[in-house]
């Protein structure tokens, strides 16, 4: 009995699909389009458009004013582009994802890199890779071409060179390629481009053109991916046969075949796949054992798994008032669509999305023989085509919006065009103490770091703190560029160490050092302020080289000697703590912050051997400020000021006593001040050395 094997890949790929979409909605949306070049290389579908009132253009100065320009699913070179805008000219860019994927490897490259292509350098997918590269570019399709790029490109480029492939290139010829090159250039980086769907494509069509006794390849002549279909099959199935319609078939190898195997290119329309197979139904079948299915049945068979996943064409034919879609899928069974098979977004129903005569591509879900019915779903379709483009983005610069769904273990899920998106803990938020689960039910911008299919399993991996910590680059650097040493900001305290307190102010972080803390002497800054502190500081300080900031936040008004210049002027009686003694006199605090020296021959009215035979620690006394140097942050006190006089001294003696030991109370106090200054530098240095070693 015939036995007939259709290609479950066979028909439009997604970029192709895509393209087609976008001619047809600027043709509902009434605009007149122009295509650079033909859509797609099917010159059939070609032919269906410009009935519709498409035209094909071969350049820019072609365009009308009044057009809409679509780029082919090929691409083009950059300066297409360029030209295009410099006209003014309203335009649509339906590049195929996976193509301008490959636009943005060769595109990072300078003058001094090397891109090699696999592909056809006459291809306009090829013409268009290379409009994008900044270096020089060599191009080769088989093995005696890529001998020809060794002799050209000397082994010492072996750093400067990328490696990438016409996405439909022959998947067999690029493994033997890549694995010559690696040979050759050990350090090339190396990009496998082609696309999942051609790869998948190829195999099947090697598989099934070794199995069958005739084998059709459904495509344009003109198209790359069906001729390199047909020189598999052809490989292993002598009667191969490349056919553009149902009216190039053989019907004499029809009838005489047992098993039949057919494929299609990616630019292939579902509609003349179905002709070619309705055409071979025409062969007579009479003698087909009751027991065994016919010819009609086994393409009835065959035509459910003539597209990807079991997709299928339909026409919208009704929609009922429960939001049911009722569609014809050119079968005997009834076509429907549940109201929750038509989106994945509940703002989208039947109503707003359809209307009826919409050709639109359905997956199918459950064929019921008995009720004669097909359920189907659109929304499952969309999905499947949003993970393709999905994956054409993984890894890129695009931000993407959507809601948090769920909470689940070790992060939460996002919703993209259908497709779970799993963002871990660690990328949900911008410090791992944060609640990744508290941002259920709120729109969140992420990226994709990773898609990926493992059979039927699907891996999705999203960023949140991807695009905080840009945002939040993006603010440092405007910050950066408004930062003024005197300018205010308001602060959070971010974290203390034992020198200072580190503050971020809007994305940019400074340092105050304990000494900028308080205009007191204190320990450690948590005697100051706390994490999580809002304060407002002022920039002291900015290293141009290293970027770092020194803040202040210690207020003038409360500085004690602005305080001890207003209130406490020389002749001033103070009361006063004893601090400190020494050999050459009293230490005492006039005010927080501010201690004043009483030099020995101050502290009583007569001679004294020490001062502690007269004054003791934590003893308040009263004591007149005879004395204050502000340049050097000195007060000098006096006892005896307010004592009553004994007989003086002689002049002569008295001076020269009151001279020497001025002095010498001038010399300790210099010592014991240079003392505590070399001690803050220290400290300071440690600090800087520190924040280095964090940074």
């Amino acid at each position: 009995m015939r036995k007939i094997i259709v290609a479950t890949s066979a028909g439009f790929c997604f970029g192709v699909n895509r393209a087609i979409e976008i001619v047809y909605k600027l043709i509902d949306e009434g605009k007149p389009v122009s295509t650079l070049g033909p859509i797609i290389h099917n010159m059939q579908m070609v032919n269906e458009l410009r009935e519709k009132g498409v035209s094909t253009i071969n350049s820019i100065s072609e365009a009308k004013k009044k057009d809409t320009v679509v780029i082919r699913s090929h691409g083009v070179p950059q300066w297409v582009i360029d030209e295009i805008k410099e006209k003014n000219l309203d335009y649509v860019d339906a590049t195929c994802p996976f193509v301008s994927k490959i636009h943005k490897i060769v595109r990072e490259t300078d003058e001094n890199d090397i891109v090699i292509i696999a592909g056809d350098k006459n291809h306009p997918e090829v013409q268009g890779i290379i409009g994008h590269c900044n270096g020089k570019c060599f191009t080769f399709k088989n093995n005696e071409e890529l001998q020809e790029i060794f002799n050209l490109i000397p082994v010492e480029n072996n750093n400067s060179i990328k490696v990438v492939a016409q996405t439909t290139f022959d998947q067999k010829l690029w493994k033997k390629s890549i694995k010559s090159l690696k040979n050759v250039y050990t350090n090339a980086k190396i990009f496998d481009t082609i696309c999942s769907a051609t790869a998948i494509r190829q195999k099947e069509a090697d598989e099934i053109s070794r199995s069958v006794d005739l084998m059709f390849v459904i495509g344009d002549k003109h198209s790359s991916n069906s001729f390199k279909l047909y020189s598999i099959c052809s490989s292993n199935c002598e009667k191969t046969y490349f056919i553009e319609t149902a009216e190039e078939l053989p019907m004499e190898e029809v009838s005489k075949a047992g098993s039949i195997g057919v494929t299609a290119g990616a630019s292939t329309p579902a509609r003349i796949i179905k002709e070619v197979l309705d055409k071979m139904s025409e062969v007579n079948t009479s003698s087909v054992n009751e027991n065994e299915l016919s010819f009609e049945e086994m393409l009835e068979e065959s035509l459910k798994s003539m597209n990807t996943n079991e997709r299928v064409m339909g026409t919208v034919m009704g929609i009922a008032g429960n939001g049911d879609v009722s569609v014809d899928v050119g079968r005997k069974q009834a076509g429907y669509i549940p109201s929750d098979e038509i989106s994945y977004d509940p703002t989208e129903t039947a109503e707003n999305t359809l209307k009826v005569g919409d050709q639109i591509e359905l997956l199918i879900m459950k064929t019921n023989d008995q009720e004669g019915t097909i359920m189907l779903s659109k929304k499952r379709v969309d999905a499947q085509k949003n993970w393709e483009e999905l994956e054409s983005l993984s890894g890129s610069d695009e931000i993407f919006t959507g809601k948090v769904v769920e909470a689940v273990n070790g992060g939460i899920i996002v919703m993209l065009k259908g497709n779970r998106i799993f963002i871990p803990a660690s990328q949900a938020t911008m410090s791992r103490d944060e609640d990744a689960s508290a941002l259920v039910g709120q729109e969140v911008q992420y990226k994709l770091l990773e898609v990926s299919k493992r059979g039927r399993r699907k891996r999705a991996i999203g960023s949140i703190r991807a695009v905080l910590r840009e945002k939040r680059a993006e603010e440092k650097a405007k910050l950066l560029e408004s930062l003024a040493v005197g300018n205010t900001y308001k602060g959070v305290v971010k974290s203390l160490t034992s020198y200072g307190a580190f503050v971020d102010i809007g994305g940019v972080f400074g340092m105050i050092h304990i000494s900028e803390l308080s205009w007191s002497r204190i320990k450690h800054p948590s005697e100051v302020v706390n994490v999580g502190d809002e304060i407002v500081v002022y920039i002291k300080d900015i290293n141009e080289e290293t970027k770092k900031i020194s803040l202040g936040y210690k207020k003038d008004e409360d500085n004690p000697w602005y305080i001890l210049k207003t209130e406490y002027p020389v002749d001033s009686v103070v009361k006063c703590k004893i601090v400190g003694l020494t050999s050459f006199g009293a230490f005492a605090n006039i005010i927080p912050g501010i201690d004043g020296l009483i030099h020995i021959s101050q502290i009583a009215n007569k001679r004294i051997d020490k001062p502690e035979d007269v004054l003791k620690i934590g003893e308040e006394v009263e004591a007149k400020i005879i004395a204050i140097d502000f340049d050097k942050k000195r007060v000098s006190l006096s006892i005896r000021a307010l004592l009553p006089q004994e007989k003086p001294a002689p002049i002569k003696e008295t001076e020269e006593i009151d001279a020497a030991e001025k002095a010498e109370a001038a010399e300790k106090t210099d010592a014991a001040e240079k003392e505590e200054v070399a001690k803050e530098t220290e400290v300071t240095e440690k600090a800087e050395t520190t924040e280095e070693s964090a940074e």
